[in-house]
């Protein structure tokens, strides 16, 4: 596939993400709640994560913000259902250095977070493709 041809593809996966968000709403009971937002764009977002024995079990999101920021949380939330806290941070850390452009070699399948690759070209865009994430760390570090 051409490069166009993916640039283009990965651009319909991040706008799928942010007119269809998944996970967005709130976890009713006794969960983990981040609140979280990147002053330089406007974005904010809360985040819930229901952590029971070590795993993330469930995980939801609302806010408000760019196109990139609102899919990043879409996916991420997808991403972590069903993961241990552990595998939750390593995927944190994996995206993180994609974010920087680093070239990331690793077995973990990312999935729709893939599509993100591209921002690490806009430096100014990295707080927002990462802003769940950064979220996601501080819920389950001050668990």
């Amino acid at each position: 596939m051409s490069f166009n041809n993916l640039d283009t593809l990965y651009r319909q996966v991040i706008m799928d993400h942010y007119k269809n968000p998944r996970n967005k709403g709130e976890i009713d009971g006794d969960v983990l709640t981040v609140d979280m937002n990147n002053p330089t764009c406007g974005d904010r977002i809360k985040l819930q994560m229901q952590v029971e024995d070590g795993t993330v079990k469930d995980a939801k999101f609302e806010g408000e913000g760019c196109s990139i920021s609102m899919s990043s949380a879409s996916m991420m939330t997808q991403a972590i259902k069903g993961k241990n806290v552990d595998e939750a941070l390593e995927m944190s850390e994996v995206f993180s250095r994609m974010m920087l452009g680093e070239e990331v070699d690793t077995d973990m399948e990312l999935g729709d977070i893939e599509s993100l690759q591209g921002v690490s070209k806009f430096p100014a865009r990295i707080k927002c493709a990462t802003l769940a994430w950064k979220a996601m760390e501080k819920g389950v570090k001050e668990e």
